[in-house]
């Protein structure tokens, strides 16, 4: 009796922090700011007839998402600086998705590269993640070098109109709504060597990933290291098991709601309603229960890769998104093992006391 009642309380332990909502909540300012960078390319774009090359703007728009709560010029650089990044990312991607797996190695190093300084820099979440999107999603993309200019200004102009909303939301929050908290910004980590290490196992599970995906020939393999992305985002491995019960269920649950946005055939306007939608509801979950923002990130995304796809078509979209999340998510658990593993965690700091003694 007592043994059963020992594991029943072991087990609502592990699965009461999957159900908590945390206290964290953004401004309405934020949210709304955040959900127009990413929706408002959209509608231009079905009032221009062509929501598809929209998209890439609203790939851009995420950009907005590093936006912290400190003074004026230190949150504009910090855009910037995101913008710039998502622009070299997408770049790298459309540039070198000629061949597949000449394109899995330049993603494995632009993900080493953005880990590094985002790491660096303690960039918090949502971290490397939006950047690995990026590059991912550039990868989707049809090989075309007469159009990678384009496309890469494309989405380089959707972050531009981000950094703009987010200055118009700053300029208000400072100095009409006088509601702006000025919070200590991140200091940086010196640790360049650890960090060098532990970005190159990230870079090499997500970058693998993307291969193996490749070798088993799934049809869309991007969506394996995303996946892998975000799950090895957790700051702690207790984080990352609790990442990926949320992305596997929240997928499952997302993939349902993608299902029944599809079956209703929604044209470019009600499109970029859904986008606009479900912009706002992930920044409004994001940060109270990761799980609950991955059943709508998840449809977000399939919008942005798969709007074209023929309405018959979608169970078989559905179950292959599903596998390949799963897979990738596994993955990215394995990934935060290794680099959370205590005897992984000795042998850097062997390596360490031995580069400070030379």
């Amino acid at each position: 009796m007592n043994n059963n009642l020992a594991l029943t309380t072991r087990l609502y332990n592990s699965i009461k922090p999957l159900l908590e909502l945390s206290d964290h909540k953004r401004p309405l300012g934020f949210l709304v700011t955040s959900a127009l960078s990413v929706g408002l390319p959209a509608f231009i774009g079905a009032w221009l007839g062509d929501i598809q090359t929209a998209m890439l703007a609203c790939l851009g728009g995420l950009s907005i998402l590093y936006m912290r709560q400190t003074h004026i010029p230190r949150r504009m650089m910090t855009l910037a600086g995101c913008a710039f990044g998502f622009s070299v990312s997408f770049a790298l991607g459309v540039l070198t998705n000629f061949d597949p797996y000449f394109s899995a190695a330049t993603l494995t190093v632009n993900v080493f590269l953005v880990t590094v300084i985002c790491r660096f820099y303690s960039v918090p979440p949502p971290g490397t993640f939006f950047f690995v999107v990026v590059a991912c999603l550039a990868r989707t993309l049809p090989f075309d070098l007469s159009l990678a200019a384009e496309r890469t200004g494309i989405l380089t102009f959707g972050a531009m109109g981000g950094c703009c909303l987010a200055l118009i939301y700053s300029v208000y929050q400072v100095y009409i709504s006088k509601t702006f908290v000025d919070r200590p910004t991140e200091e940086i980590n010196h640790n360049i060597v650890v960090i060098s290490i532990e970005s190159l196992v990230l870079s090499l599970f997500v970058g693998g990933g993307y291969c193996l995906a490749l070798f088993l020939q799934l049809e869309n393999p991007y969506w394996v290291p995303i996946s892998s992305a975000a799950i090895m985002q957790g700051a702690t491995f207790r984080a990352i098991w609790h990442r990926n019960v949320h992305r596997i269920i929240g997928t499952t649950i997302g993939m349902g709601i993608a299902w029944v946005i599809f079956s209703l055939a929604p044209g470019p306007w009600e499109t970029a309603c859904l986008i606009l939608g479900l912009s706002f509801i992930i920044e409004l979950l994001i940060t109270r229960n990761y799980g609950l923002a991955v059943m709508f990130i998840t449809p977000l995304t399939v919008i942005f890769t798969d709007t074209n796809i023929p309405t018959g078509e979608t169970d078989q979209l559905i179950l292959s998104r599903l596998f390949d999340i799963t897979l990738g998510s596994v993955i990215g658990y394995i990934g935060g093992w290794v680099i959370h593993h205590p005897m992984f965690k000795q042998k850097v700091e062997k390596l360490l006391q031995t580069i400070n003694k030379g």
